[in-house]
């Protein structure tokens, strides 16, 4: 502590400032950062949060980010670097340098293996339901013709399905490791094609462990406390709050869950933070009765562990310098998942029978990808018998009942298009979108082109200046647009 108080000292005296709110600390690390010097930025950053605490100063980065949070993800994208190297007890000694000033456990090394590979190598018991099999790209239509993706096409090949149990494992809710003695048992991280992935367990601000990966390693931070559970089934995860990740990535899981190879008598365990909506899908698809378990952001010990797979390779996100990877959902899963879901809600007295509605998805209430002349988009499509519908502020059961029932869809793709899954056969879908050419459009046209439906994309114009992930981009359509992909669909205006 007293050398970095010196190197304070030094610091701030080359600055030319001895004042207590001096910033020049903030922006020496700011200048490291965006030279790309990780260590440099780490060590001015300790020096301003000592600064902070100790002299007084500032308390947020030049971006907004908390000390703590920069240091640590700072120090994770080292880690990161060490271990696709190799060198991963490098990397453990790095972190031990300032796991003490963030309040964080020591890290513990993993070796990563499939569920398919802890299986057999006697960790637990797996079962294959599907097994894999080879898929067929989507053919994706755009109003302007065919359209040079920069995207990477999703593997064709899909992955085997299937029940696996394990004991005595460790987990953490909101991420999506399970770790078991000394391995990691996570199949996106086993994968071929893992290399590519921008895993992020330990990085987003509800995560409640640093997990670093590479070279067929992890590194995890060991938990100060734990619970212990009995046996559970796993539906919790990275980004299950999300309503696009839990449709495509956790529900498929039920159809699994439910057959007769998974005990009957595990509860299922979701993440607390999730919408109510969520749970009603676990409710809907559950066919044993079994109770429901929220888990807080706590590390939980499992006596018996059931998990089942996504059902294709699905990078939270590419790593920095590769393409996009545009995920291809199989349509034998989440159409198996639309049917059961779509027979349930009909036991449930909903009225799913097509009725010729025309539906346009507002995102108004939404900061992201908006549609910034969605007013002017609705006031033409109103006079063509559409209908504007908030999907968020409907139940799920209403939901899915409303997008069955209509003949026409038009939204911006997102979340809220996501339950296109849901259409009926003949229905025709419009996706509205910006005009990144990385976008994940295979993804779309395999999820919503899984219920028969028809789809066609409408790019607009992206709103420039903005700074946010290119993904999430807001944009603006000409209503012409949507009139010609109307007419291109066979859609006659009312």
């Amino acid at each position: 502590m007293e050398g970095l108080l010196q190197e304070l000292r030094e610091a701030k005296a080359a600055a030319g400032d001895h004042g207590q709110n001096d910033p020049s600390l903030i922006h020496i690390a700011w200048d490291y950062e965006l030279a790309g010097d990780a260590e440099g930025a780490v060590r001015s950053y300790l020096l301003a949060r000592i600064a902070r605490d100790q002299l007084g100063g500032q308390a947020l980065t030049i971006d907004g980010d908390t000390l703590e949070r920069k240091i640590r993800n700072l120090r994770i994208l080292q880690m990161n670097a060490l271990a696709e190297a190799g060198r991963h007890e490098e990397a453990q000694t790095l972190h031990e340098r300032t796991r003490h000033v963030l309040g964080l456990g020591p890290l513990r090394i993993y070796d990563i293996v499939s569920a398919r590979q802890a299986a057999a190598d006697g960790q637990g018991e797996y079962r294959e339901l599907l097994g894999a099999r080879r898929i067929a790209e989507p053919e994706i239509a755009f109003l302007e013709g065919p359209v040079a993706l920069t995207s990477a096409c999703g593997s064709l090949d899909a992955p085997p399905q299937y029940i696996a149990r394990f004991k005595d494992c460790l987990t953490f809710p909101r991420s999506n490791l399970v770790l078991q003695g000394n391995r990691l048992i996570y199949d996106l991280a086993a994968h071929p094609l893992s290399g590519i992935a921008d895993i992020k367990d330990g990085v987003n601000p509800d995560q409640i462990m640093t997990a670093v990966y590479g070279a067929k390693r992890a590194l995890v931070e060991e938990p100060a406390e734990t619970r212990t559970l009995d046996a559970g089934l796993m539906m919790f995860g990275l980004q299950s709050k999300n309503y696009g990740h839990w449709l495509l990535e956790f529900v498929p899981r039920m159809l699994w869950f439910n057959d007769p190879a998974c005990p009957a008598d595990f509860p299922i365990c979701i993440d607390d933070h999730m919408p109510e909506t969520h749970r009603q899908i676990v409710e809907l698809l559950d066919e044993r009765d079994r109770p429901i378990l929220p888990l807080s952001a706590q590390a939980t010990r499992f006596r018996e562990l059931g998990v089942a797979p996504v059902p294709t390779f699905f990078p939270f996100d590419s790593r920095p310098g590769m393409p996009v990877y545009d995920a291809i959902w199989p349509k034998d899963v989440l159409a198996g998942m639309r049917r059961a879901l779509l027979d349930k809600i009909a036991t449930h007295g909903a009225d799913i029978r097509p009725t010729g509605r025309r539906i346009f998805l507002s995102r108004r209430n939404f900061t992201q990808r908006q549609l910034v002349n969605e007013s002017e988009i609705i006031d033409d499509l109103t006079r063509l018998g559409f209908e504007v519908v908030h999907p968020e502020q409907l139940s799920f059961i209403d939901q899915i009942a409303l997008y069955h029932s209509a003949d026409v869809i038009v939204g911006s793709a997102s979340s809220a298009l996501t339950n296109c899954i849901f259409c009926n056969p003949q229905a025709r879908v419009i996706a509205l979108i910006h005009e990144n050419r990385s976008f994940n459009f295979r993804g779309y046209a395999s999820m919503i082109e899984s219920s028969g439906a028809r789809l066609l994309f409408v790019r607009g114009t992206t709103i420039a200046g903005e700074k946010t992930h290119p993904f999430h981009a807001n944009y603006r359509v000409v209503p012409a647009k949507i009139h010609k992909g109307l007419d291109i669909l066979g859609i006659v205006a009312s």
